[in-house]
């Protein structure tokens, strides 16, 4: 049985040794900001103007 990846990479931006990503996690639709530069890098939550997750809705069949 194939397993399904919890986290899919629905953006990315790129320049030299940096990189931003957003992440989804199928399961609860939450989005993640990913940052990284050189052997640095950092992940959160992305919030909305009142503080709340950004909620995400992917399906297991699009990613």
């Amino acid at each position: 049985m194939k397993q399904e990846k919890r986290f899919v990479r629905v953006h990315t931006e790129s320049s030299g040794f940096e990189v931003s990503s957003i992440w989804v996690d199928r399961k609860t639709g939450v989005s993640y900001f990913w940052h990284s530069s050189g052997n640095a890098g950092g992940l959160t939550p992305l919030l909305d103007r009142e503080g709340r997750p950004v909620i995400t809705p992917i399906a297991y069949e699009e990613a």
